[in-house]
């Protein structure tokens, strides 16, 4: 008898549908020859450090760091009994081989594999590797099952991630939190989650530390018999001017006077479509489109893949389709259109003689596990819960547009010249719309500005200057993280990439994978690291302060991480058979160097949260918005409660008039709630480093309240002041 294992009960009552007529028995189907069962997601996990001694089960510096040689899976106690009913089955001596159907992807391997050593069996195994759960792929899949031994690259790769995130996560956790945690308050330290909170507190640093320097345009409207043309000053690459005056000057001097014509260029560009969908891009269109957090786009699109049979495997990290797809195509293109605003586009295409496939397509080189996310060729029946329906709207919408051809423009550049000054002009002609004809609104969600059509212009044509405007503007920060760039800076491990193609090139160079990023946010969310602040996210002074302490720490840095990452995907492709045995080693000698360097460390314990939820914005005024919190201590001036702001630790008094602050950045160095706390019930913090010089030298110093209540630096005998107000 065949035993086959799905991952969850829905797949495994589709799987039985496919096969054939079968009986309900307890946690599982049966039919003619074939049982089918069912894990309830992770049946069995990594045991936790007392599994290893009773020595670890409370958390001690000295007793780290915890690297079992071997490592033990233990039953999920809320699951046992589900666990029983397939160790059972596996033990059947009429089971004469096991199919592992649990999701075709790295964590469905590990799910089984655990699931297969704590039954003890020693069957054979086949796989099943199928990418979306109609009856018909099933069945496709059924008929062409692959030998279990070839999966074990892949199990590797998954029982070393999970090791590796046990090893870095359990020590590091375990070492910050009881050398550094206050009572009650621990720090989780993670593999992938503490480098991606480090790209939030990074960018926040760059904001805080962000002076805006105001600068003036000067704008000009060109006319001549009845038409206009507006354009912008420029002289080399600099279209800003830095003094009003200098802005003033040469509005007043080209003012009333002529323009001519020096250059009048035409060109035609096109725009190719955009690629189809991993997951992480469905994820940053959603957040984009509608708000969507990725947790809720992935939980939207494992409902249309598992219960709607509308959309092929979502936690892809492939953009592509490989050949076998092609015949499959156009049954595709017809469930597509099936939605009332994509239909036409649909009939358009299917009125080919054939889709035009290019190798932005189709490239089996570029496909691992699975390919892009696409509709089945289910067409969707009746309405759709309204988050599945958008969802499904945008992944259809996108397989119809790469089909389309690329859109078509016409882009002008004019430069004009008036009385010695230049003035740019940009333009643009749509000649075919293309893919685009699929997104009036733009590809993002917001409608995307377009340059304006420009009247026909020649060189050496007059213009008079009919108006000129100066308009003053000032330099902006970086932006916060959003959902969607988050997620972005992900894939690329903080890198800054645009273009999609290459994007994909560096997909096994991230941090985490498609299908854990999710997680990872709201991970950082629910330990009390992040805040969602609208459509931003915010990292807490919890999770600043815990950056802060990390320092220069690998465990913080994004390189190493998607290092880790890299050599996790090429074990998964089975390029060194000693991969798995190296990593796991080098992952162990990170976890003591980690934990010896926490020994050696000096910084104060991290303070916990209020029971406020942190990074919640109560107020506003002139020291910034007010973040819920108990008070640091009474203000030194007027004795008001001194409280936490965006930019300072400042008096709650300041709308009477109390302008007390400790800034947040003094000198460089990023001031923690806990030191502004020392500082103000003490007088003085010990000395501190980090601060840097004018020329970037760094320095230490301990910040010190003066007679006049001010914050001032005091390093060695040389003395040194900051005035913070």
């Amino acid at each position: 008898m065949r035993l086959i294992v799905a991952e969850k009960p829905s797949v495994g009552r589709d799987i039985a549908r496919s096969l054939g007529t079968h009986r309900k028995q307890k946690g599982s189907l049966a039919g003619e020859g074939w049982t089918v069962t069912w894990a309830l997601g992770h049946l069995a996990q990594l045991a936790p450090p007392d599994a290893y001694g009773e020595r670890y089960k409370k958390w001690r510096l000295e007793t780290l760091p915890v690297l079992p040689e071997r490592f033990e899976v233990r039953v999920n106690a809320k699951t046992r009994e589900q666990f029983g009913v397939v160790k059972k089955l596996m033990q059947d001596p009429s089971v004469t081989e096991v199919v592992n159907a649990c999701d075709a992807g790295r964590e469905g391997e590990l799910i089984f594999s655990y699931l297969y050593e704590l039954s003890g069996c020693k069957k054979p195994v086949l796989r099943l590797w199928i990418s979306s759960l109609t009856l018909e792929a099933i069945r496709a899949g059924f008929a062409s099952l692959r030998d279990g031994r070839a999966m074990k690259p892949l199990e590797d790769a998954a029982r070393s991630r999970g090791e590796a995130d046990w090893i870095v996560g359990m020590n590091a956790t375990r070492a910050y939190s009881t050398r550094f945690g206050s009572p009650g308050n621990v720090l989780s330290v993670g593999r992938v989650q503490t480098p991606t909170l480090k790209l939030l507190v990074d960018r926040e640093a760059e904001i805080e530390a962000f002076q805006p320097e105001k600068f003036w345009t000067v704008y000009a409207r060109f006319a001549r018999e009845g038409a206009t043309y507006d354009g912008v000053w420029f002289k080399g690459k600099e279209n800003r001017l830095k003094e009003k005056e200098a802005a003033e000057e040469i509005a007043g001097k080209v003012r009333g006077g002529t323009g001519v014509v020096k250059k009048a260029e035409k060109k035609v560009a096109s725009e190719r479509p955009p690629l189809l969908y991993d997951l992480t891009e469905l994820q940053r269109n959603a957040n984009a489109k509608f708000g969507f957090t990725a947790e809720r786009t992935l939980k939207a699109a494992q409902a249309l893949y598992e219960e709607r049979k509308l959309i092929t495997y979502p936690r892809t990290s492939s953009r592509y389709l490989t050949k076998d797809v092609i015949p499959t195509l156009k049954k595709r293109v017809e469930a597509a259109g099936a939605l009332p605003a994509l239909s036409a586009f649909a009939e358009s295409l299917l009125a080919l003689p054939k889709l035009p496939i290019s190798g932005r397509v189709v490239d089996d080189s570029k496909v691992t596990d699975h390919h892009a996310i696409v509709p089945t060729n289910k067409k969707a029946a009746g309405e759709l819960p309204p988050d599945e329906a958008k969802v499904y709207d945008l992944v259809a919408r996108r397989f119809l547009a790469v089909f389309f051809p690329a859109a078509r423009f016409e882009n002008t550049t004019v430069v004009t010249e008036a009385r010695g000054e230049t003035f740019l002009s940009r333009g643009r002609v749509v000649l075919e719309a293309g893919w685009r004809a699929l997104y009036p609104d733009g590809v993002g969600g917001k409608r995307e500005k377009e340059p304006p059509v420009l009247p026909p212009v020649e060189v050496g044509q007059e213009w008079v200057v009919a108006k000129v405007a100066v308009k003053e503007g000032e330099t902006k920060p970086p932006p916060r993280y959003s959902e969607s760039a988050l997620l972005g800076a992900m894939e690329t491990a903080g890198r800054l990439v645009e273009d999609e193609e290459l994007r994909q090139a560096m997909k096994d160079s991230g941090l985490g994978t498609p299908a854990t990023r999710a997680a990872t946010i709201e991970r950082l969310v629910g330990v009390g690291y992040l805040a969602r602040e609208k459509k931003v996210l915010v990292p807490t002074e919890k999770g600043r302060a815990l950056i802060g302490l990390l320092g220069e720490s690998p465990i913080a840095s994004p390189e190493l991480t998607a290092r880790w990452e890299e050599r996790l995907a090429k074990m998964e492709r089975g390029a060194d058979g000693e991969a798995r045995r190296l990593f796991v080693s080098d992952i162990k000698r990170f976890a003591t160097a980690l934990v010896e360097e926490v020994r050696n460390k000096e910084g104060e314990k991290v303070a916990a949260p209020a029971k406020a939820r942190a990074g919640r914005r109560t107020g506003s005024g002139s020291n910034g918005a007010a973040t819920a919190g108990e008070p640091l201590g009474a203000c030194p001036r007027c004795g008001a409660p001194v409280v936490e702001t965006k930019k300072a630790y400042g008096c709650s008094a300041w709308k009477t008039g109390c302008k007390f602050a400790i800034w947040k950045t003094v000198s460089g160095k990023r001031v923690t709630a806990a030191q502004a706390r020392q500082l103000l019930t003490k007088g003085r913090t010990g000395q501190l480093k980090g601060f840097k010089s004018k020329a970037g030298k760094p320095y230490s110093a301990a910040l010190v309240l003066d007679g006049e209540h001010r914050v001032r630096l005091e390093f060695g005998d040389t003395g040194g002041s900051y005035r913070s107000v």
